[in-house]
């Protein structure tokens, strides 16, 4: 009877330790594939500063809305266009643009134009408003949000 008791004791440790190691190889921390690892720096391009080639494709879309990358010696253009808006003096803000495991995240909004600005009586005529951000190229692709 020893014996036996001595056994499940053996058997009783041997389960345990079993147990609590299969508990902390669960404990490994698991990063999360859209998790933020860094900010990414980029410029926000005029006009003639964007390359022809993506302004001819801009030109094309730009009366609708549209999301569109190009990529051109080591850098990487994102960009993002409202289609077209009832007036000028609309602007657009890049909320985040960042690098996860798996893709590039990049948040913008379009802000309309300030009513109180006496400019903005000015500016009656359609537009359609967009934005060209440039940044180092990185091969992963782009979630517009």
């Amino acid at each position: 009877m020893k014996k036996n008791m001595q056994e499940l004791i053996r058997y009783g440790i041997l389960a345990t330790g079993f147990l609590v190691l299969c508990l902390l190889a669960g404990c490994g921390r698991h990063r999360d594939p859209m998790e933020k690892i860094k900010d990414l720096e980029f410029t926000v391009l005029a006009e003639e500063n964007i390359p022809e080639e993506l302004r001819t494709v801009i030109e094309e879309k730009k009366s609708s809305a549209f999301k569109v990358t190009y990529q051109d010696n080591g850098f990487l253009y994102i960009c993002v266009g409202y289609g077209q808006q009832v007036s000028g003096g609309y602007s657009i803000t890049v909320n985040a643009l960042y690098l996860t495991d798996n893709a590039i995240y990049a948040d913008t909004t379009l802000l309309g134009p300030d009513p109180a600005d006496p400019a903005t009586e000015k500016k009656k005529a359609p537009s359609c408003p967009y934005i060209v951000l440039k940044t180092e190229f990185i091969d992963k692709p782009v979630v517009f949000e």
